[in-house]
């Protein structure tokens, strides 16, 4: 789908925040640049200051703070994917050579804290104190998220809440700060803030469901990796995680987690317990669950394009292919 088709009245705006984002990567330090342009040039569907636009719409649509927020928030995801990278050793994304694989890991790092900064200051220029909390609180609960995937990679004693917890601060967080963020740049009435950050949060816990759903059913040429990446890095999902609740004693997932060796045929075995299953089929629809959740909250908004926008984006999460 274009961005035209999927993010309605403010499509056009978007070109606003591509300038902001190419602003970042006019720097005099010549590997920073190359590095900036690398990362930054791999321009995806822009989602995240896309929401922030659309919470704007909701109240006083003032391009002059939103743009920064939104270029920010984008900024922000970039600066956790590239240090993602470098904490699982990834030498691909999307199908592109990864900052990590082509400027080492130490640069790489700096390169991710540049870009938190950058979006820190961006933030700060719409001189909104209470979005410059939004954004660190974000960012705290986005580094706890991360954290605790790292820490309880092959545990395979975490369950459901555990993931729901992980997934609310690694992925829903930033996508309801980029909905309320806007809605309060927008100065909105308290009750459409709220509204906004619920749906954003829903549509967020869908967006990491059906992300880890693709994880099993996408293709390496269309996702960047190969199949079963999360369970081989250790990373417990849903769909593994309804596995391993209907059989806790004899699992395929339990095995290739204890796995020293051929892991490769452990991980073929896993697959196919998950392809013979239900649980892919049950973990779209919790994904659903949290997608009737955005659009309830949806309700106290005005009828006008910009909700519109935002219900066809909810469906588009939970049925997109990459």
């Amino acid at each position: 789908m274009t961005a035209a088709t999927l993010y309605g009245p403010v499509a056009d705006d978007l070109a606003l925040v591509e300038a902001t984002l190419a602003r970042v990567k006019d720097v005099e330090y010549a590997p920073l640049a190359r590095m900036l342009a690398h990362v930054l040039g791999a321009e995806g569907k822009r989602l995240r200051p896309a929401l922030a636009l659309l919470g704007g719409r909701a109240g006083t649509y003032d391009l002059t703070n939103l743009v920064p927020l939104a270029a920010s928030i984008e900024l922000l995801h970039s600066a956790t994917l590239v240090h993602d990278d470098v904490i699982d050793k990834a030498d691909r994304r999307r199908g592109r050579e990864t900052a990590n694989n082509l400027f080492g890991n130490a640069a790489s790092v700096m390169l991710g804290d540049f870009m938190f900064a950058h979006a820190a200051n961006l933030i700060a220029s719409t001189g909104s104190v209470r979005l410059v909390q939004l954004f660190s609180r974000t960012i705290m609960s986005m580094a706890t998220g991360e954290l605790d995937q790292d820490l309880s990679a092959f545990d395979h004693n975490k369950g459901i809440r555990d993931y729901f917890t992980r997934i609310g601060g690694k992925t829903a967080s930033l996508l309801a700060t980029a909905c309320e963020g806007g809605a309060i740049l927008g100065e909105c009435p308290e009750p459409w803030v709220e509204a906004l950050r619920d749906y954003g949060f829903n549509l967020g816990m869908a967006f990491q469901i059906m992300d880890d759903i693709l994880d099993f059913t996408g293709t390496e040429e269309v996702m960047g990796k190969p199949v079963g990446s999360d369970l081989m890095e250790g990373t417990l999902t849903l769909p593994s995680l309804l596995l391993m609740e209907r059989s806790r004693s004899d699992n395929p997932v339990r095995r290739l987690f204890a796995a020293k060796r051929n892991r490769g045929q452990r991980l073929a075995e896993a697959l196919a317990a998950i392809y013979a299953s239900d649980v892919l089929a049950e973990s779209e629809s919790v994904a659903r669950d949290f997608i009737q959740r955005a659009l309830d909250a949806l309700t106290p908004l005005p009828a006008d394009a910009a909700r519109i926008a935002l219900a066809d984006l909810a469906e588009y999460v939970v049925t997109r292919t990459s």
